[in-house]
């Protein structure tokens, strides 16, 4: 009683502190909806539930406790576990309550209340308590992901007020963003997991509080999810019309080809296309053409992954920029896009592609203000125009190429390039996805003209995840996901400590000062046109570095599905939200 008081106390001192009564939190600004909304705008509130949604992915899973990074994850495991604040799509980066009914928090963001619903429950009943939040905070940041366990270790404090209060407090080195990333938490039952190993992969499916639970799995081959009829959460604005399919199916194929055949004989019926080609020229079959199954190009407003071929700097081979930029003006974009795109793609120019994220132009601003911070450790060209695809003429960015590997001590003799001990120039790009051989072969065939050696590997699910948790390759076929608000992700995907963490996501070992500290200040930007003047300073810096080959990105999601699924009339900014379809075959009872 005499913390509650104390900490009411506290509170009213505080008035430019976030209220009780603020049941959402936006990264900056103000959240788009208000307390007593009924329903987010792009979903259809009267939406019917029931029916199946049948979806596929390639490899296999060997895991369904998704809070650890060992193992290999089913797909879904999301739908099990509520969290306390749930992240809406028609905004930047803005979530509100799920268990968490409302929050207060400081001015400074330096610590946070939740204080959670009454009705949240888990499926077998019991209630979600902060006890088990303070559980499920204790084993993230024992045993999650390394973004999580880098923003869990900066809480210095935490207490629980009474069953449904519970405060973290940061201590130094926290940003804007970690009460963000706090927050995203799914909340554990804590009587389920201390009777189970919580740091280890299991198949026996979890307890959860979600939407969904799992009730059949057929090891790396299929796992069954089902709508609870009875779910708490139903009816809360941030999830009314969504959740609507009553069983989520997800079929595992060994690679993309067996799948896609496997989706026109109608064993699934939900497909999301990331190959142009195959869109083009591979959707040509029965029940397409009879109306069965449909086709839709939906466009959306989201920055694009960021997908390239990466150097691994870990490699001697590729710790020189020349090298890279060299190898990078060797990639005939033009030639790629007309015979392997059909002209529909863009190249990549940017590490925020398609936002107003990328940099443009010459620095000026506060943007040129960031960068001369760091003009020791930046290439002179940061502070020229944007970074752009060389293009072009072939034949001439072949001869740069050329000239810049001579200059790194690479010379063309014997039909081999060699450096000064002989050593042939030669690497391995490995891949994780068949529909990326025909550029990485293209790409290989243009390198031995010159005298190099590119030999491409394939390599199913389960050992390119492993490979790439280990930085075991030399050049690597991945993609970066972005948003429109980006956060601490970027100190995982490019900052030094990443750089030597396994399991996290710095892929091209990328070292550079400027770049670690470009990256550790997105989080901690107060306001958007402060975020944006970062951003577009580090994109400059990570293009100019030559630490990838960007490839290519369409602006639109490709799916195909079956005619008795349905999408709501309003597409949000970040794309298809599949929470939001459902099915002619469902009804209105629950």
């Amino acid at each position: 009683m005499r913390i509650a008081l104390l900490f009411f106390l506290l509170v009213w001192l505080l008035p430019t502190a976030a209220r009780a009564s603020d049941i959402g939190i936006a990264m900056h600004g103000t959240p788009k909806y208000a307390a007593g909304f009924d329903h987010l705008d792009y979903v259809n509130p009267d939406a019917p539930k029931g029916g199946e949604l049948k979806l596929s992915r390639n490899g296999s899973f060997n895991n369904l406790n998704n809070h650890v990074i060992t193992g290999n994850n089913a797909e879904g495991l999301e739908y099990i576990n509520d969290k306390l604040m749930q992240r809406v799509w028609d905004e930047p980066f803005t979530m509100y309550g799920v268990v968490a009914e409302s929050i207060d928090v400081a001015p400074d963001r330096s610590w946070i209340t939740f204080h959670l619903r009454k009705e949240a429950r888990f499926h077998d009943g019991v209630a979600i308590t902060a006890e088990d939040v303070k559980f499920s905070y204790e084993m993230y940041r024992a045993h999650g992901h390394p973004v999580r366990r880098r923003v869990y270790g900066l809480i210095t404090d935490v207490r629980i007020a009474d069953p449904r209060t519970i405060t973290f407090t940061f201590g130094p080195g926290y940003d804007h963003e970690c009460v963000m990333i706090l927050a995203m938490m799914p909340v554990l039952p804590k009587h389920y997991w201390e009777t189970e190993d919580a740091s280890k992969t299991t198949l026996k499916p979890p307890l959860g509080s979600g939407p969904y639970k799992i009730v059949s799995v057929d090891p790396g081959r299929k796992v069954v999810f089902e709508r609870v009829k009875d779910y708490w959460g139903r009816d809360l604005p941030v999830n009314r019309g969504q959740y609507n399919f009553d069983t989520i199916t997800y079929s595992y194929f060994r690679d993309d080809d067996i799948s896609l055949q496997s989706f026109k004989a109608g064993n699934y019926n939900f497909r999301r296309e990331f190959d142009v080609a195959k869109w083009e020229t591979r959707y040509d079959f029965q029940a397409l053409s009879e109306g069965r199954v449909i086709r839709e190009e939906i466009p959306h407003h989201r920055p694009e992954w960021l997908k390239a071929l990466v150097f691994n700097q870990r490699r001697e081979l590729f710790a020189d920029r020349r090298v890279r930029q060299a190898l990078s003006y060797m990639f005939n974009d033009a030639w790629l896009d007309k015979n392997l795109s059909f002209g529909k793609l863009k190249r990549i120019g940017s590490a925020f592609p398609n936002s107003d994220l990328a940099a443009s132009g010459k620095p000026r601003g506060e943007e040129l203000r960031i960068l001369k911070q760091y003009k020791a450790d930046l290439p002179p060209e940061v502070f020229g125009a944007a970074w752009m695809p060389p293009g072009g003429d072939p034949r001439g960015n072949k001869r740069r190429a050329i000239a810049l590997l001579k200059e790194a001590g690479w010379v063309y003799r014997d039909e081999k390039l060699v450096n000064g001990k002989g050593e042939a120039f030669s690497f391995e790009l490995l891949l994780g996805d068949p529909a990326d051989e025909k550029i990485a072969m293209e790409f290989a065939r243009d390198l031995a003209k010159a005298g190099i050696a590119a030999r491409v590997r394939t390599v199913d699910n389960a050992q390119f995840v492993g490979r790439l948790d280990d930085y075991d390759y030399d050049m690597v076929a991945y993609r970066w996901i972005n948003s429109l608000s980006p956060g601490n992700e970027q100190v995982n995907y490019w900052g030094r400590k990443s750089a030597e963490t396994k399991g996290a996501r710095n892929y091209a070992g990328v070292t550079n000062a400027a770049v670690d500290a470009l990256a550790d200040s997105i989080g901690r930007s107060a306001d958007r046109a402060t975020l944006i003047a970062r951003c577009r300073a580090l994109d400059r810096a990570l293009m100019w570095g030559y630490y990838m080959i960007p490839l290519f990105y369409l602006g639109k999601d490709l799916v195909a599905h079956t005619t008795d699924i349905h999408r709501p009339s309003v597409t949000p900014t970040y794309g298809v939200v599949l929470e939001s379809w459902w099915s002619q075959e469902g009804d209105k009872r629950p």
